[in-house]
């Protein structure tokens, strides 16, 4: 019983009120969400390796249709949503639902939004640890407190840090200070505020790395005729393309099978607007750096043809195409389960609707006969019945012969 209370106090238990959120990295659930009880051990996990790290955050969870104005208030609409409560700001995870991801996003959150690099050997650990790191160098300015509410809004997505010039490589020549780098690929670079537009804007695109790979999460935030190809244009062109594009390869073709409701070939190169799901696909198959560099070109300028979009007819043949998608993989892979799972329901509804036709038609032919009864005088009525029974007497005579 004292391990059982000690591993409930690792994990956090049931939150039941606003001020018991303070400080907490929280689990908004419903009991009947599959999603919800999929996370659960790891959610478990979550908690033990937070408390065991020494973090200051504690887990916790909360039932959204008991507390369901609670929830509301916080801005849940789906489930399971992970959100980390630090002082009067929620800051809401999107990431893989992963302990390891989950606890590094709790910590990061938590911390400090801008982290002090005090020495070379400092800055040198934090380029090794991180693929995109921003800094900001200099001393009090307007920049920097434009760069600290930037880093208050964006440190859920990655870190910020601040050094002086002498924390940098001696190699570096900044043209003027204070500025904001992102090292990156091998390379870095500084914000221009006349060039680049907003602090934030240009955070939230240099994010990313030159070239990466894609995946559902990366695409929520925001393939191969040879990686190297598509590389090279990444890094020689960054110049032309990097303010309007974003290189990377996925692996696999089903999310693009479903946008563009087709069988794409692999490998391929496809443009996706993630704004609206419009797609651009080259004319031919692309085998040069120049054919590449041509396709990119012709979308940037509005020449090459726009596909897809997020338009309610596309939508409406989005959902047709995958529901039709996904029974016929359950028809490839397993056919009697598929009868059974499609045929059954199927089955049922035409006995409904038959028996719901044959119940129509015996009450229409029972109104039908009393309107005729209602339009019979007495004597007519008489006559009928005596004519009824006289055909009930020659039927029973006649199966006595």
């Amino acid at each position: 019983m004292q391990a059982r209370r000690q591993d409930k106090h690792v994990c956090g238990g049931m939150i039941k009120d606003k001020h018991s959120l303070k400080g907490k990295l929280v689990g908004f659930y419903t009991p009947w969400c599959g999603y919800c009880k999929k996370l659960e051990p790891v959610w478990y996990e979550v908690g033990v390796e937070l408390r065991s790290s020494g973090s200051p955050v504690r887990v916790g969870k909360m039932d959204a249709t008991a507390y369901s104005g609670m929830a509301s208030e916080f801005g849940v609409r789906g489930y399971p949503t992970i959100k980390l409560l630090k002082g009067d700001l929620a800051y809401n995870y999107k990431g893989p639902r992963t302990k390891d991801d989950i606890v590094e996003f709790a910590n990061r959150v938590a911390g400090p939004a801008v982290r002090a690099l005090p020495s070379k050997q400092m800055f040198e650990h934090m380029m090794k640890r991180h693929d995109v790191l921003f800094v900001y160098v200099g001393g009090e300015s307007t920049l920097k407190e434009k760069y600290n509410d930037v880093a208050s809004e964006l440190i859920v997505y990655t870190y910020f840090f601040s050094a002086s010039e002498e924390v940098l490589p001696e190699s570096m020549s900044l043209p003027e200070l204070p500025a904001v780098i992102v090292f990156k690929d091998g390379a870095y670079f500084t914000y221009d505020e006349y060039e680049d537009g907003s602090l934030s804007s240009w955070v939230n695109k240099e994010r990313f790395q030159g070239y990466l790979q894609i995946d559902g999460f990366t695409l929520y935030e925001l393939g191969e005729t040879g990686g190297a190809l598509i590389q090279r244009v990444a890094k020689e062109y960054r110049e032309h393309f990097n303010s309007d594009f974003q290189f990377g390869h996925m692996d696999g073709n089903d999310y693009i099978n479903s946008l563009i409701m087709g069988e794409v070939t692999v490998p391929s190169v496809i443009i996706l607007n993630t704004s609206n799901e419009q797609y651009f696909l080259p004319g031919e198959p692309i085998e040069t750096m120049e054919q590449l560099v041509q396709f990119i070109s012709s979308v940037l300028n509005g020449s090459a043809q726009a596909y897809g979009g997020d338009g309610i007819i596309q939508r409406i043949k989005r959902v047709a195409f995958d529901a039709r998608s996904t029974i016929m993989s359950v028809f490839r892979s397993s056919p009697l389960l598929g009868c059974f799972l499609f045929g059954l329901p199927l089955g049922v509804i035409s006995l409904m609707c038959y028996g719901i036709c044959t119940a129509e038609s015996d009450d229409g032919s029972d109104d039908i006969d009393a309107l005729k009864r209602e339009g019979l005088t007495d004597e007519e009525e008489e006559e009928e019945e005596e004519s009824s029974g006289l055909f009930h007497v020659m039927c029973d005579t006649l199966s006595c012969c």
